[in-house]
């Protein structure tokens, strides 16, 4: 018993030296190829066995043939073993540096293409990750170019908008100035008209700042499907009647939300002016609200006859409007815009859908707790 304990001790002592002088090298040589620590790895465990396995053949004073023996068996088994490490350690690099390119070429602006081969567990599992990171990066680009071409569209039709009148206005007040208006009451009128126009067109620039800038303050209340739908009847039921349009709320069920009125009154009035210049004299605008497991979902219908499946996605966009026209009453395309804005700041959803002769605008919100 006490010769296994003396062995036993021997080789530790003779491993455990081999394992220090490999953790040393590997401290230095961290920063080299993952191939070199593979050999530093095998090296050590080869080193490690021949070092216990020489400390107790010289502890047992073998003879120098069967100490040969010994050390011809270690060795080819070392020789094995460093053999198998750089092979392993060469294939690892090689996928590495495969997974590498691939990596850098969709941070440049592309997309990721995964490498060929067969990688190690670890590398498929970052490989994956990598894909999916790609994904979200294609979909995040195509989101700012699309943003960006809102930007670039609504700055333009904004420059239109605004040119247009105050080319009016100057036209009229050099008009009244040289006392060349023969009607100077309508000429004012118009003037008044004009600068109204502007002073919503700016409002809703204003407002649409705020949703983006994420400054828009809330003052949630309790209130009433019914008032909510009554209430934009009522706001809405002039510029109907002006237009020769119908409008119609009898589907409105009972349901409380926790909304800011203020707030989702605007939203109302901007869905029922935009389906009121859109529909036909002689239409209908329908006006609902109904439960959803949702919440209540607030619906406007108009018959515009319909909007082109390409143009869906695009409805809520900023400067969207449907139209070739950029000149009023098609708006600046921001109505649509500040109706998702201030729907979304009420942890709500917009939606749009195309319906037999028009089209149903959808508002999605949570009902209220309790």
């Amino acid at each position: 018993m006490a010769d296994i304990l003396l062995i036993a001790l021997l080789a530790f002592l003779g491993a455990a030296a081999a394992g220090l002088l490999g953790a040393l090298a590997l401290r230095l040589l961290r920063h080299r190829p993952l191939v070199v620590s593979l050999t530093v790895v095998a090296a050590v465990a080869v080193t490690a066995m021949l070092a216990g396995t020489l400390t107790v053949a010289w502890a047992m004073f073998l003879s120098p043939h069967d100490l040969t023996v010994v050390t011809t068996v270690v060795a080819m088994a070392a020789a094995v073993s460093l053999a198998t490490a750089v092979l392993l350690g060469r294939r690892v690099a090689a996928s590495s540096r495969d997974l590498t390119m691939a990596a850098r070429s969709f941070g440049d602006g592309g997309t990721f293409d995964a490498p060929e081969g067969h990688a190690t567990a670890e590398l498929a599992a970052l490989t994956r990750e990598l894909a999916a990171t790609s994904g979200k990066l294609e979909s995040s680009r195509e989101r700012e170019r699309a943003l960006e071409r809102s930007r670039r569209e609504l700055v333009a039709w904004i420059s239109h908008d605004l040119r247009t009148p105050l080319t009016g206005l100057r036209a009229m007040s050099e008009a009244l100035e040289d006392g060349m208006a023969a009607d100077s009451g309508r000429y004012l009128r118009q003037i008044r008209l004009e600068v109204e126009r502007m002073n919503d067109m700016v409002g809703d620039l204003f407002e649409l700042s705020r949703i983006h800038a994420g400054s828009l303050a809330l003052a949630p209340t309790r209130v009433s499907a019914h008032d909510l739908v009554g209430d934009a009847l009522a706001g809405a039921d002039p510029l109907a009647r002006e237009h020769g349009v119908r409008l119609v709320g009898d589907l409105v069920d009972a349901v409380p939300v926790e909304v800011d009125s203020k707030e989702m009154s605007r939203v109302m009035g901007n869905l029922l002016i935009n389906a009121i210049r859109r529909t036909p004299a002689d239409g209908t605008v329908a006006v609902a609200a109904r439960r959803s497991p949702d919440g209540l979902v607030l619906s406007v219908t108009d018959g515009c006859g319909g909007i082109p499946e390409e143009d869906l996605a695009r409805v809520f966009d900023t400067g969207w409007r449907g139209s070739p026209a950029r000149t009023p009453p098609s708006g600046a395309g921001l109505g649509l815009a500040i109706v998702r804005g201030i729907v979304e700041a009420h942890s709500g959803r917009t939606g749009v859908r195309n319906v037999a002769g028009g089209c149903c605008f959808e508002v999605t919100l949570p009902a209220a707790s309790g």
